[in-house]
């Protein structure tokens, strides 16, 4: 039987969820007060920036991130090894990969290790509902045997996550019902024999759920729906399916169809604040139709059309910008550059994306 709720505290979230990226304890252009408006049921924050950024002192004062944030609904923490990764391997940051963790300088004078014992024990001091394990970021360019090794590596480092986490609970005597949920993730690639290998042998650790790792798209520039597949079809049956960056709501709907129930993404919030919106394809949010092959559309405010347009963005929608504001404001509040137009449009997306976890249960 699949799992049906998310639990955070003490509240069960139905499922599937959307958690949009609060990074750095924020969602960018809005307060906590907005993102509960929208009915969002909980947010994703970022391990390795907070980390590096708030330490421990600010957790402790405040008993979590959530307290300090003053957010009161679900919270995913990252491992923060895509953020590692991605800061060495763009050049970024420089820095290496060893078995022992993610080694990375700062600064010339300034040398850092990120170990999986690490990332567990920094994310339980974040006070999350879930916390994610560090895994080895098999790169989209690598070949059979560099994937083979990150796929090592990480199911290596899960269970050292793994008895870290376990470790923790047990001397801060955290009762079972109260422990966070834990989660693995699946790397491989595009190799799915790999894929199916990284599934076995993190389910024989043991963990709440696994998140689909590594870049999801194709060579070909198209959603790599066959790995998603293969990590569904070789999960436990009671295990979160967790897209991790999963973002178009085409990409989501598919990944729901094959049983993945939690999904984040930066998409909604940072097209939000470039002027992109999405809109249902629909005259009321009753009439929308997700099975429908273009169910939705972009909007994007910046066209003279416009400029003039008494009309809301979404008659599918009932944000506050499509409840009190026409296209005509908004495309103003662009066209100004007032720190507004991020903040409605941002409001507007992850109603579209709360929207769709309706449709979806």
């Amino acid at each position: 039987m699949t799992q049906k709720f998310f639990k955070s505290g003490s509240v069960n979230i139905p499922l599937p969820i959307f958690f949009p990226d609060a990074t750095r304890a924020v969602v960018r252009c809005l307060d906590t007060s907005d993102i509960e408006e929208t009915k969002t049921s909980g947010i994703l924050v970022n391990t390795f920036h907070l980390w590096r950024e708030l330490g421990n002192n600010i957790l402790n004062k405040f008993g979590g991130i959530g307290n300090f944030m003053n957010w009161h609904g679900g919270i995913i923490s990252d491992s923060g090894g895509f953020q590692v990764m991605s800061v060495i391997k763009s050049g970024v940051m420089k820095g290496k990969i060893t078995d022992d963790g993610v080694i990375f300088y700062p600064s010339k004078s300034k040398r850092v290790i990120l170990t999986p014992e690490k990332s567990i024990e920094f994310q339980m001091k974040l006070k999350t509902d879930m916390v994610v394990v560090l895994d080895d970021f098999t790169d989209p360019k690598a070949g059979y045997d560099e994937a083979k090794i990150s796929v090592i590596r990480t199911i290596a480092w899960a269970k050292r996550s793994k008895d870290e986490f376990t470790k923790i609970c047990k001397m801060k005597k955290i009762l079972k019902n109260d422990m966070p949920y834990i989660l693995g993730v699946i790397q491989g690639g595009k190799f799915q024999d790999l894929r199916k290998y990284c599934v076995e042998e993190l389910t024989k650790i043991g963990f709440d759920g696994f998140g689909y790792g590594g870049w999801p798209i194709t060579e070909d520039g198209d959603f790599d729906l066959e790995s998603a597949r293969t990590i569904a079809q070789n999960s436990p049956e009671n295990y979160f399916l967790y897209g991790l960056g999963v973002g178009k709501p085409d990409e989501i709907v598919a990944c729901a169809k094959l049983g993945f129930n939690i999904f984040d993404c930066v998409l909604p919030t940072r097209d939000a604040r470039h002027g992109r919106l999405y809109v249902y394809n629909a005259g009321s949010i009753n009439e929308i139709d997700i099975e429908k092959p273009n169910f939705y559309s972009y909007y994007t405010p910046g066209k003279e059309k416009y400029f003039s347009d008494a009309s809301t963005v979404s008659l599918a929608c009932d944000c506050l910008l499509c409840k009190k504001y026409s296209k005509a404001y908004l495309a103003h509040l662009f066209r100004i550059k007032d720190f507004t137009a991020g903040r409605l449009a941002t409001i507007h997306n992850l109603r579209f994306y709360s929207i769709l976890m309706e449709k979806l249960r």
